[in-house]
């Protein structure tokens, strides 16, 4: 048998152990953050009901814009028409940021003068009718204006009504000054604004704190003397100006501007009406 020769031999080359490629595990996207809810102040992610109500603080500041009118009316034509223009400013302001329109310097400049420009036609002597032509007027420029504004004809609409709507809310406040009620109204609507921000915070509901505002501001003009019909036309205008003012996740500013004037400036056309029909 012939034994290979060592010299001649091909040696075994070990093939080396092919490393099989390392299974990647699919890439999985990162979690997208879902934003968790913010609290109504915020910007995005509010849940539960749009409706918060003004704190006791906007009440309170209800109570000295009303003390403010009150001393106003006690004292002359003059003085009550500068209280009133202080409460057509708040409730430009407040009106404005309610409804989402922020900054909107000339609309609000524009509301507030819609409302000073009654106040001195109620002073020149002209009465309702002098209102109404000094809402007139200013409706009639709103108009004016948003239409030849260049934007999107969507906005453009809305803040022609956001405008109009500013103007007429400032303007009719001035009816306070045709009231011969005024100084009983405005005691009203404070104690009607006071006694449901306390109802609130006792957490009492709704309907039942705005039945007993009424019921006590009723009870208090019967003894006072004052026309109770007045009176608890008062505090309903002041219930809804308070509703209106807490609706659509308010912001502090709005609570601190219309969440104070709204009460008095929705009050004022409803004790001007049925002081009116009163008179016969």
């Amino acid at each position: 048998m012939t034994l290979p020769n060592p010299a001649t031999t091909v040696p075994a080359t070990t093939v080396p152990a092919t490393t099989a490629p390392a299974t990647t595990a699919p890439a999985t996207s990162a979690p997208v953050p879902v934003p968790a809810p913010v609290s109504a102040a915020g910007l995005v992610g509010r849940t539960g009901s749009p409706v918060i109500e003004p704190g006791l603080l906007p009440a309170l500041l209800t109570v000295a814009l009303a003390g403010l009118l009150a001393a106003g009316a006690a004292v002359g034509p003059g003085p009550q028409a500068v209280t009133v223009a202080v409460l057509q400013a708040l409730t430009a302001a407040g009106w404005f940021r309610l409804n989402g329109m922020w900054p909107a310097r000339q609309g609000i400049a524009l509301a507030a003068l819609a409302g000073f420009a009654a106040d001195a036609a109620v002073l020149a002597g002209a009465g309702a009718a002098g209102v109404l032509g000094a809402l007139g007027v200013a409706l009639l420029l709103v108009l004016v204006l948003q239409t030849f504004r260049p934007s999107d004809p969507s906005e453009r609409f809305y803040a022609l009504t956001v405008l109009g709507s500013g103007a007429a809310v400032a303007g009719l406040c001035s009816v306070l000054l045709l009231s011969g009620h005024a100084l009983a109204a405005v005691v009203a609507v404070a104690a009607t604004v006071l006694v449901a921000a306390l109802a609130h915070a006792l957490r009492l509901p709704g309907p039942v704190a705005g039945a007993g505002a009424l019921l006590l501001v009723g009870a208090a003009a019967l003894g006072a003397g004052v026309p109770v019909a007045v009176a608890v036309a008062a505090g309903v205008g002041a219930l809804v100006g308070r509703r209106v003012a807490s609706y659509d996740f308010p912001s502090r500013f709005v609570h601190l501007t219309a969440g104070v004037a709204l009460p008095l400036a929705f009050a004022a056309p409803l004790v001007w009406i049925t002081t009116r029909l009163l008179a016969g």
